[in-house]
């Protein structure tokens, strides 16, 4: 049951960081947008439905199973583990900065600009390399 576990554990997390890595694209261009255009609606609809229908369960899923088998596998005194907790911490931190950032662009009060979203983009890949290297290569025992 492990195995099958840790798979659907690695399914989530694909999709998760799909979706981490999508929306500030989305965010991106929405930035460029004029406020109540048809394109500002329509990205309105496409943020919200990526973030309910793919990212918000796909964290749980992550979560759920990634603290599961954590427990089950007897990782959680290991060192690379921690390193990995704190990443995915920051990770699930962003998610709630991208969160907010929806709510302000279904508000009409996104006050960011495009640059600000493209550098935001850059996050979740860095975090994500860090995870699988701590992961695949477990440096500290």
């Amino acid at each position: 049951m492990y195995l099958w576990l840790k798979a659907f554990h690695v399914v989530a997390v694909i999709a998760w960081m799909a979706g981490m890595l999508y929306l500030p694209r989305l965010f991106v261009y929405h930035s460029e947008t004029q406020k109540g255009s048809i394109q500002s609606e329509t990205f309105k609809i496409m943020e919200r439905r990526l973030l309910k229908a793919i990212i918000n369960p796909a964290m749980i899923v992550t979560w759920v199973l990634g603290l599961y088998l954590m427990w089950d596998g007897g990782w959680y005194t290991s060192g690379w583990m921690h390193g990995k907790l704190l990443l995915v911490l920051i990770l699930s931190g962003l998610h709630g900065v991208y969160v907010r950032r929806l709510k302000e662009f279904a508000a009409d009060k996104n006050t960011k600009p495009a640059k600000y979203y493209r550098i935001l983009n850059e996050v979740p890949t860095v975090l994500m390399i860090g995870i699988v290297i701590l992961v695949i290569v477990k440096p500290f025992g």
